[in-house]
């Protein structure tokens, strides 16, 4: 699996370091918020917010909602369907939507919309990656991990063909393993 990584372009210790960080900024923000609720858009994004809950001193409450645009290809497809929606109401609520990459931006646009509909107290974006190169809308990014460049990256969740995930670094994924697969 490591044979068809191109380079590691952010490790796992600089990885903690930020998700801790970030997980200290949330605390200090909804320090006075009754519950927080963390909203992981599957599957991509499930393994930064396993660490980022670990790093929130809150109270707090987790759900999910599934969207895909990208299927078994690299590029996105601007088309997103929801696989998985939420399973609790979030009326009233302060909500944490937590993304692993912005990349055009359109599927995160999709879902913010949707749940700003459902009449939440308060909406924020908590997202790992950035792409600006090829942000396609304008989004409020609350909480950012990094900005990255324009290359395919694999890891810490994040997958080529549903592979990859379990990487503990974020890498560049080697154009021959596109062939591949």
């Amino acid at each position: 699996m490591h044979d068809h990584i191109d380079r590691v372009l952010i490790d796992e210790p600089k990885l903690r370091r930020r998700v801790t960080e970030l997980g200290e900024q949330i605390t200090a923000d909804y320090q006075d918020v009754p519950e927080l609720v963390l909203i992981s858009v599957l599957k991509g994004s499930v393994v930064f917010m396993a660490d980022l809950i670990r790093a929130i001193k809150l109270p707090l409450a987790i759900d999910f909602i599934a969207a895909a645009s990208y299927g078994a290809s690299t590029e996105t497809s601007g088309v997103i369907r929801v696989l998985k929606d939420l399973d609790y109401d979030i009326l009233g609520k302060h909500i944490l939507l937590v993304e692993d990459i912005i990349d055009s931006g359109l599927t995160l646009r999709y879902l913010r919309e949707s749940l700003l509909h459902r009449g939440p107290a308060s909406l924020r974006i908590c997202a790992l990656l950035n792409k600006p190169e090829r942000r396609r809308v304008d989004l409020p990014v609350d909480y950012l991990g990094f900005d990255i460049p324009n290359e395919f990256v694999v890891g810490y969740g994040l997958d080529y063909n549903e592979r990859y995930r379990n990487l503990p670094y974020l890498a560049v994924l080697a154009p021959e393993a596109v062939r591949l697969h």
